[in-house]
């Protein structure tokens, strides 16, 4: 997306001089190409989906789908990730007599610039939070373990609680791998919102090394979830709430965003960026914080 604005920004400073029109109508020919590509992903995932048995979206709901993504990527990948992703900084005083912290994790080729509508929110609501930013972007899903440690850890030393962990797409990833690495460290829940748990459609077509570990039934994923088994082989997934959706773009089949033995919550007609900033994931999300105390997530996960 960035790519494609700069292409657009470089396209008119040479041609509006010349030709206005011309300027402008090749600005909308690349703007044109960006939403094509997200309607050739729609397509896909509404041809996979028709075997998967996740209640099927209709048209008009794909439709919407697409048009949502069509307007949140670019305020995400064209404006909060590239020109805005340092401007809400992680808290780090603590507070005393607070609730859980939240620590966001963010997805392929973002940046802590991603969650700028929660941070907002709970800095209204007086939660502190910490954040990561995923580097190398393209690296291995086991090299972002570390970074995931030192936010947990800062998360915790604000509160003295274990803290919630919120993660989008790859996040999600990112955080079981965390808890493979760390299993004693107790959290007082995981959230993913349109996390590959099971890969993605899409991972086949991809040549880096994290889009690689994302494929479905490959490799690291079959290890990561034998790690997990043989660390909790009672329902190891009973501290997630997985939101996923019947018309996510980006992770399809449906079901592959979900855990057996999760609380896998269905959001219709919602896209992958877009579902991020769905009210419902947002509110009942946070909602969990609300019950800090009483969750056996808190407890030691040994």
């Amino acid at each position: 997306m960035v790519t494609t604005l700069l292409a657009c920004a470089a396209w008119l400073l040479l041609w509006w001089p010349r030709s206005p029109w011309w300027a402008l109508g090749g600005a909308f020919a690349l703007l044109a190409g960006y939403a094509l590509a997200l309607a050739l992903e729609v397509l896909a995932a509404a041809r996979l989906n028709r075997s998967d048995p996740t209640p099927q979206a209709s048209g008009l709901q794909w439709l919407g789908a697409w048009w949502q993504e069509v307007k949140a990527a670019p305020q995400v990948f064209a404006w909060r990730q590239p020109f805005r992703w340092a401007a809400l900084p992680d808290d780090d005083v603590p507070v005393a007599g607070a609730g859980p912290a939240v620590v966001f994790i963010h997805g392929f080729v973002c940046n802590r610039g991603f969650w700028h509508p929660w941070m907002r929110r709970l800095r209204r609501q007086g939660v502190p939070y910490t954040s990561v930013n995923l580097e190398p972007v393209f690296g291995h899903i086991n090299d972002y373990v570390p970074l995931v440690a030192d936010a947990v850890r800062r998360a915790r030393a604000l509160t003295g609680r274990p803290p919630l962990l919120i993660c989008h797409s790859m996040g999600g990833l990112a955080a079981r791998a965390w808890l493979t690495s760390e299993p004693g460290v107790p959290v007082h829940g995981v959230v993913t919102i349109g996390s590959p748990h099971r890969g993605t459609w899409l991972g086949r077509f991809s040549r880096v090394a994290n889009g690689r570990e994302m494929r479905m039934a490959g490799d690291w994923l079959r290890d990561l979830q034998a790690r997990e088994a043989v660390q909790r082989p009672v329902n190891p997934y009973g501290r997630f709430v997985c939101w996923y959706a019947n018309t996510d773009n980006i992770v399809f089949p449906a079901s592959t965003a979900t855990l057996p033995g999760a609380d896998n919550r269905l959001v219709r007609g919602a896209a992958h960026v877009a579902m991020a900033f769905h009210p419902r994931v947002m509110d009942e999300s946070l909602g969990m914080l609300a019950s800090a105390g009483s969750s056996p997530s808190e407890r030691t996960a040994s």
